[in-house]
């Protein structure tokens, strides 16, 4: 462009008509003429190949980078290559994990377990093919396969926000759990070695491992061991650990860095068509008891609140259907637990051996209204995966009430039809956000509990930075 000038165009002068031939003629003599126009021709090519192009290059690189950052706006994850010895090793020589029953099939199907073929008879066609026979303690298998393959994951740990350690510490402890001669070193082993190895990487020096997370398949109180004779690990006790989120199946509600993230179910859908067709499913089926119990008594502690409930239901036996769990009839490869369910509008879900137990979700998957006697049951356990409103979806019992003979089938059968309908189709709306999807890539469209809880995770890091400090 041409600067302006600040002095006023003079006025032209008339043309002479007489001389403008032979001056033009005469010009092209002239090597100022020339001169003029190369310039002007390298102007008209210049503005013809800038007119062709976008309007700049830095531009397009920006937009570029934008697009990549509008997808990852809570920043990227890098995922540890940890030694064997604390993951693979342990799949691998998984018939050592439990000393009753291998656990090598339920941990198969990169932790999905076996297709659920024995529910061909109860569920729609299309959808057995997402389901399976999911173990309620694999949840580490599925993250880590996740993970690996999530749309935030960079290769590059310098330009990660957040860090997270694929240790299997659930199948590490419960390798020594339940067997007679285990020690407390035994017990602490795999923990102390990983921490050992994570706490020399540069990136964990940073913080001190505030931005590191972790999946863990058991509950927190397997983790919080006191003195060496008492039950599970000391992992969480550990100095490395403390900084660390951890993601696990039920966290202790007074610990900042505990999250607890919901139980993998037999649920697997692969789209949000499959979720789609579930839900429909669920809407209309036909459920002919008002509620039921799934569950086996707990003899080992007084004044079992579980058998209460069974006889409860053994005495309300035109109202409730009682799956007694005392065999195998609750175990995987079985459809009684799903059948129950989906042919009740209710769900009692009292405390399991701790204070959650993965019938609660089984039985929310299934389309019917989890009834909880104890608020660290669900409500101070999954507030980022269910309703905030727990009147919206569910229905809470005073123990001590049914202890004093309070009827359950009275406090149920006092709703009306329109409100049962609106709670259930609250736990229906909410679905999705409780199961773990097929895809590793993950569901299109869909977040489901692994995206709720990673995304959660980065949204905290990215919210307190290295702010916190015990």
């Amino acid at each position: 462009m041409l600067p302006n000038s600040n002095n006023p165009p003079s006025k032209p002068k008339s043309p002479d008509f007489s001389d403008r031939k032979n001056s033009f003629l005469l010009s092209f003599h002239n090597p100022r003429t020339w001169l003029i126009l190369t310039l002007l021709l390298f102007q008209i090519l210049l503005l013809f190949t800038l007119r062709s192009r976008p309007f700049s290059d830095s531009s397009s690189t920006i937009t570029q980078v934008d697009n990549v950052t509008d997808l990852c706006p809570l920043g990227k994850i890098y995922v540890y290559d940890l030694p064997l010895f604390f993951n693979a090793e342990l799949i691998q020589n998984c018939n050592e994990l439990n000393p009753w029953i291998s656990p090598c099939e339920a941990l198969s199907n990169d932790g999905f377990g076996r297709e659920a073929t024995a529910l061909s008879n109860l569920i729609p066609e299309s959808l057995i093919r997402s389901w399976y026979w999911t173990d309620q303690f694999s949840l580490e298998l599925i993250y880590h396969n996740r993970m690996l393959n999530y749309r935030c994951r960079t290769l590059e740990p310098e330009s990660a926000s957040t860090f997270y350690i694929p240790f299997y510490a659930g199948l590490a402890v419960g390798k020594y759990l339940f067997k007679n001669n285990s020690s407390a070193k035994d017990r602490d082993l795999h923990c102390e070695l990983l921490l050992n190895w994570v706490q020399n990487q540069t990136y964990w020096q940073r913080t001190d491992g505030w931005d590191h997370f972790i999946s863990i398949g058991r509950i927190s109180w397997d983790f919080r061991r006191i003195k060496d004779e008492g039950w599970g690990s000391s992992c969480i006790y550990m100095q490395g650990m403390r900084n660390i989120t951890r993601l696990l199946i039920e966290k202790n509600p007074w610990d900042y860095f505990d999250i607890g993230v919901p139980y993998p179910t037999g649920f697997h859908p692969s789209t949000a068509d499959d979720i789609a067709q579930w839900q429909n499913f669920v809407r209309h089926r036909e459920r002919k008891t008002l509620f039921c119990f799934a569950g086996a008594t707990r003899g080992i502690f007084k004044n079992d609140f579980r058998g209460l409930l069974l006889n409860h239901c053994y005495s309300e036996s035109d109202s409730c259907r009682v799956l007694d769990c005392a065999g195998s009839k609750c175990s995987n490869g079985t459809s009684e637990i799903m059948e129950t369910f989906l042919d009740s509008d209710f769900c009692l879900q009292p405390r399991g051996d701790s204070f959650t137990r993965r019938s609660i979700f089984d039985c929310m998957v299934a389309g019917s209204i989890p009834v909880f006697f104890w608020k660290r049951t669900a409500y101070f356990q999954y507030e980022w995966f269910l309703p905030g409103e727990p009147e919206s979806y569910s229905v809470f019992i005073d123990r001590y009430g049914v202890k004093n003979g309070s009827s359950i089938k009275a406090v149920l059968e006092n709703f009306s039809k329109e409100k049962v309908k609106s709670m259930r189709e609250k736990v229906i709306e909410n679905i999705a956000k409780i199961v773990y999807g097929k895809p590793n890539e993950g569901i299109n469209g869909v977040k489901d509990a692994f995206d709720i809880a990673v995304e959660g995770v980065l949204k905290r890091i990215k919210k307190h930075g290295g702010e916190y400090k015990w």
